[in-house]
C-alpha cells in the first residue's frame, strides 16, 4: 500500500468545518475523517472525490501519495 500525506485537515479548517460537520457531508463517520488526518486510512476514489469538493481543494492538493 502506498505511503500519503494528508492536508485534509488544513482545507478543512480553511472551510471552517468540525470533523463532523464534513463527515455528514461525505456520509462517513467522524472516526474516518480523524484517521484520514491522520493518515491511518486511505480514501476510496468516491470518497476523495467527495472530500475534494467539500473543502474546495483537489485531490491532489489533499492526498499526497508516494
Amino acid at each position: 500500500m502506498a505511503e500519503f500525506e494528508c492536508r485534509l485537515k488544513k482545507y478543512r479548517l480553511m472551510e471552517d468545518l468540525t470533523q463532523e460537520q464534513l463527515a455528514e457531508m461525505v456520509g462517513v463517520r467522524r472516526e474516518t475523517i480523524m484517521r484520514l488526518e491522520k493518515a491511518q486510512y486511505n480514501p476510496s476514489l468516491k470518497l476523495a472525490i467527495d472530500i475534494s469538493r467539500a473543502v474546495g481543494a483537489s485531490i491532489e492538493e489533499i492526498f499526497i501519495f508516494d
